[in-house]
């Protein structure tokens, strides 16, 4: 048994403990909450800092019922990874960012301030990164050959095999190139629905500039091209004359026409002399 002072001192300190626990008012709304999505890497994100509260974020599709990311329940962060909870990619989903107590106090609000995202559709809003690709130049140089490497997801199939943007998006993936000449401001443009593409109305042997993106038809203007690739070049395989003929041609070429130009000259020294002679000729002289 506690001493009767003691006792209620303790029961004081309870009082304190859970008036400091129990919240009443309310929370400041998340601000700024936005999606960023590539590849289907999808965040969503908002602000501010949380300071003696907490943020829960619930996500839903249409005539669904609302869910919660196991990582994004009364958290400090100021944003929640939803990648492996959309899982229906043509789904239409919204977020609520919910403010709350921090985890361990009660609170007599009966519902937490909250803010809405934008709509959300991974399969249209994604943004596609950047491609890598190989390149190949014929050998007589008028042709560029490009193979384009698909961009890996963050999807995985059900046997935990990544899957890429042609796995995903099939048929309605393109892949556009963007060429120029080195040193020109005249840019081409040319685009296939497979993985490989053939430059041909290309000038022998010169250095191309070569940049590629993929291209999404179906959406809207604004969201179906993706990220640029690095831009490589080719090599600048034009050759000068010396390499396209050779010394021993060029001099053989040369010799002959010095050998054309003596002759020409010869004869017409030859001829002029002649004609002279005939001239000073005596006239009586038949």
């Amino acid at each position: 048994m506690y001493p009767r002072g003691m006792g209620l001192l303790l029961v004081i300190c309870l009082l304190k403990l859970l008036i400091l626990n129990t919240v009443t008012g309310s929370y400041p709304r998340a601000t700024n909450v936005s999606w960023s999505s590539i590849n289907f890497k999808t965040l969503l994100s908002w602000s501010p800092k949380p300071d003696g509260y907490s943020y829960t974020v619930e996500f839903f599709a249409a005539g669904q019922n609302r869910d919660r990311s196991p990582h994004c329940i009364q958290t400090a962060e100021t944003e929640c990874d939803l990648t492996q909870q959309l899982k229906e990619l043509k789904q239409i989903y919204t977020a609520n960012v919910l403010s709350e107590p921090v985890r361990g106090a009660t609170s007599d609000i009966v519902e937490f301030p909250y803010t809405a995202s934008k709509k959300f559709c991974p399969y249209t809003d994604t943004i596609i990164g950047k491609p890598d690709f190989n390149f190949t130049v014929s050998k007589d140089g008028r042709k560029i050959t490009i193979h384009v490497i698909d961009p890996l997801t963050a999807v995985f199939d059900s046997q935990t095999r990544r899957l890429s943007i042609r796995d995903i998006f099939g048929d309605d993936l393109e892949y556009s190139v963007t060429y120029q000449r080195a040193g020109s401001t005249g840019k081409k443009l040319q685009t296939s629905k497979t993985n490989i593409i053939e430059l041909t109305n290309v000038d022998k042997g010169e250095s191309y500039c070569l940049m590629v993106q993929a291209v999404i038809p179906s959406r809207d203007f604004d969201k179906k091209n993706g990220e640029f690739s690095n831009t490589k070049c080719t090599p600048n395989t034009k050759k000068g004359i010396f390499d396209e003929y050779g010394i021993g041609a060029i001099a053989g070429a040369i010799f002959t026409i010095l050998a054309i130009i003596i002759i020409i000259i010869v004869v017409t020294v030859v001829c002029c002399k002649r004609q002279r002679k005939e001239k000073s000729g005596d006239p009586g002289v038949v």
